[in-house]
Parts: structure tokens; sequence; C-alpha cells
């Protein structure tokens, strides 16, 4: 079984700032949490080494973990492989979280159902031929003029916008968190080791006592 992420982490003795400490040089073992494991970059950048996947519902990290790799606590892999660092923000929220952030930020239905911006519709000319791709953002009075050499003059085209609510906006983003990238089960213990190795500790410090602690210095906050 893996470990959990915070088990990688090494520790850090800090002083006891507690109020229960009864002198100024007690320190207390702590997680480095400043610490961030890296994966090599001849994996992450070779897609090879992955497969695409859709967060179904309201699937978090850890339920993935144990449909695709048999074991929960390979969930910090899969947000290490998305790079990942704020969940709250980069993760989907559940469909209860979405609703309450909705009616949260625009308050009536009104709001919600108001235009957020515009895009383009597929504009072709007379061969059939793309002048102009939908999906752009663009103005509401958005036209373009060009020379259809198939009918031999110039032709403007007008309507040619559609509007985006702020609900279609606000889903869409939501949606696009649903894709992520799996790292294939036959590699995911290749990443674990290397993650013990990049968090660990280095000789050649004052501070450094083993791979997995070093001492802070203790500072007096007060004269």
């Amino acid at each position: 079984m893996a470990k959990s992420y915070f088990r990688y982490i090494p520790n850090f003795e800090y002083v006891n700032r507690l109020k229960r400490n009864k002198t100024l040089s007690e320190f207390i073992v702590v997680k480095n949490i400043f610490r961030r494991g890296s994966i090599n970059s001849s994996i992450i950048s070779d897609l090879s080494y992955f497969t695409k996947y859709q967060i179904i519902g309201d699937e978090r990290p850890d339920n993935i973990s144990y449909k695709f790799y048999n074991d929960p606590f390979y969930d910090w892999a899969i947000l290490l492989c998305n790079n990942i660092i704020n969940f709250q923000d980069e993760w989907p929220m559940s469909q209860r979280s979405f609703e309450k952030y909705l009616y949260t930020k625009y308050v009536t239905d009104a709001n919600l159902n108001s235009i957020h911006h515009y895009v383009s519709t597929e504009v072709r000319n007379s061969r059939g031929e793309v002048v102009s791709p939908a999906g752009l953002e663009v103005p509401s009075n958005y036209s373009i003029t060009y020379f259809d050499d198939g009918i031999g003059t110039e032709v403007t085209a007008t309507n040619i916008v559609q509007g985006v609510t702020n609900l279609q906006y606000e889903t869409k983003k939501e949606e696009d968190k649903r894709n992520i990238f799996l790292l294939k089960p036959q590699y995911v213990g290749v990443i674990a080791e290397e993650m013990d190795g990049s968090l660990i500790y280095r000789e050649g410090s004052s501070q450094y006592k083993n791979d997995y602690l070093v001492k802070g210095e203790n500072i007096r906050l007060y004269q």
C-alpha cells in the first residue's frame, strides 16, 4: 500500500511556542509543509506515460486513486501529475457546493442567466472554407468583411455572435476541470520512489540531523 502524502513530507524541529512550554529552548517536531515533491520532467512531458480521465460526479482524488490504482493513497500523485496546488480552486466542486457558489455569487436567476460574454459562430465562404472559426470571444457587434473569390465579391458577415450566460460560463469552467491525466498504473511505483528522494534533506547544513529531519534556529521573538 502507498504512503499518504504527509508521510513523505520530512520533519522539522521548530521552536515550541505553545503556551504550555516552560523553556525557551524546547523544540517540537512538525511536518515541513513548505517542501513540495516533484516528478521527473522526462515523465511529466511524455504523454505516453498517461491516460486521459474525466472526473465523474463528486469524485475526489482518493476515490479515483482507489478505482484506478486499487489504493486510495495515490491521491497525491493525481494532484501532482496535474499540477494542482490549490485544491479548492482547481478541482471541480461537488454539485451542492457548485449550486451554493452560483447563488452566492449571482444571487438571482436573472443575474445567473445574464450574458457573461459573446463568442463567434463559424463563417464559411461560398466554397465551404472556414473564414472565421466558432468560439472566439468577441464583442456583441462583431462582424467580418472578406473577399469571397468563389463569387468574386466582398462579403460582410453580420449577426455572427452568440451570447454565453453566466451559468454557461461557470458550468464550462467547472467541466474543464474534470479533464485530467492519470499516470498509468505500471509507472506509479516509480514516482513514489522519486517522491521519497525529492523530499529528503541533504547533508551539508548545521541544521541537518538526518534525511528526514532538520532543526530550525531558535530565534528570539522578543527582547
